[in-house]
């Protein structure tokens, strides 16, 4: 359960993140930074509660929150995305990994 928590978690953070750049040209959209910060810190909370590692879970959701958010912006507001940027995202998924494997020991 503390995935699916922590997935939960990382979807309402992105959607927090992007409705706050869609906030720039429509206020009502702070609601939605409001609801998905809300939401994304009360999901990550309840992975912790849930006993999943601080150090894994925090950096599970911090990076997979900025690859998704790269990703999402260059398609919903044609934001620059490039091979230097790709890196970065392999780099954030190689050190989560890493992350994981060393909690497991």
């Amino acid at each position: 359960m503390n995935w699916i928590f922590l997935i939960g978690a990382i979807v309402f953070e992105v959607f927090g993140t992007i409705s706050l750049r869609m906030a720039v040209d429509k206020k009502l959209w702070y609601a939605g930074v409001a609801g998905g910060y809300l939401l994304a810190f009360t999901m990550l909370s309840l992975a912790l509660a849930g006993g999943m590692a601080l150090g894994v879970a925090y950096g599970i959701w911090a990076a997979s929150g900025v690859a998704l958010t790269a990703i999402i912006s260059r398609f919903l507001f044609k934001e620059p995305f490039t091979w230097l940027m790709g890196l970065g995202i392999v780099l954030i998924v190689g050190g989560v990994l890493l992350i994981e494997l060393g909690a497991a020991h």
